[in-house]
């Protein structure tokens, strides 16, 4: 009976044994390493983000990016973060609209070389000065709308310009030179309403509307707008003028409309 006992005791030492030898190598296996760095696909990841962050921040984002550019039209409106400067155009843009962004000056290089452009509205910004040439070697543009900024006076204009809109600016009549619209014999819609001229500047005979409603004209003379000399002058394009919200009296000018179809707007 003591023999039995001993090797029943034996042989639970040896399964023990056995078991604890295989739960060892069970757990070896899928222990682990202690040298691999858990943390090193983050780090990569981490460091990548970072150039990129580096690259976007030391280079501008090409401007069809940042940007809509869709059949020679380049859209970049209230864009997030605001824009200070235009931006480079592609040489075929024919159409440009920067409106309502933080744009402060127009510089000569913006639109260098752009022979295609034909509309420029940057309407809606913080424009107060536009170096001289900006515009002027422009050939085939036809539409500048510079509404809603702080414009004091006018650049150089392109010649085949045939509507100008600077609406709601601060211009000032020693801002507007006296041939400003001389040479633009296409001109037919100038909007110059919301600003601070005393006097209007000399309309070129293609204007068919001319605003300037809420400035500060007090006077204007028989050839404002017709040939005080001739009572047979007629002319013929012009179909609007609007002078209301200026300090004038149209009534003491009666000579002065007799050219016109219609009277203008304003008080009378």
């Amino acid at each position: 009976m003591m023999r039995l006992r001993h090797l029943f005791t034996t042989f639970i030492v040896l399964c023990w044994i056995q078991f604890s030898a295989e739960n060892d190598e069970y757990l070896e296996v899928w222990k682990p390493e202690k040298d691999v760095d858990q943390f090193s696909d983050y780090d990569v990841l981490h460091d990548s983000d970072t150039d990129t962050s580096r690259s976007t921040q030391d280079h501008e984002l090409p401007t069809c990016l940042l940007c809509v550019c869709l059949s020679g039209s380049v859209y970049c409106e209230e864009l997030t973060p605001d824009i200070t400067n235009v931006p480079t155009l592609p040489k075929e843009t024919g159409y440009l609209y920067a409106r309502f962004n933080k744009i402060k000056k127009i510089r000569n290089k913006d639109f260098a070389d752009m022979e295609t452009l034909r509309r420029i509205d940057l309407t809606g910004n913080l424009i107060s000065e536009i170096e001289d040439g900006a515009f002027s070697k422009l050939p085939n543009l036809e539409e500048l709308i510079l509404a809603e900024n702080r414009l004091t006076k006018l650049p150089m204009l392109p010649t085949k310009l045939v509507m100008l809109n600077v609406n709601f600016n601060k211009l000032r009549t020693q801002g507007v030179k006296g041939n400003a619209f001389k040479k633009l014999t296409r001109l037919a819609y100038l909007y110059l309403g919301n600003n601070e001229l005393t006097a209007v500047p000399l309309l070129p005979e293609s204007l068919y509307v001319v605003h300037l409603h809420n400035n500060k004209i007090s006077s204007i003379t028989d050839q404002t707008f017709c040939k005080g000399n001739s009572s047979y002058y007629i002319r013929p394009n012009m179909d609007q003028v609007r002078l209301d919200g200026n300090p004038i009296r149209l009534w003491d000018y009666p000579n002065s409309f007799i050219c016109l179809h219609s009277l203008p707007v304003g008080w009378f």
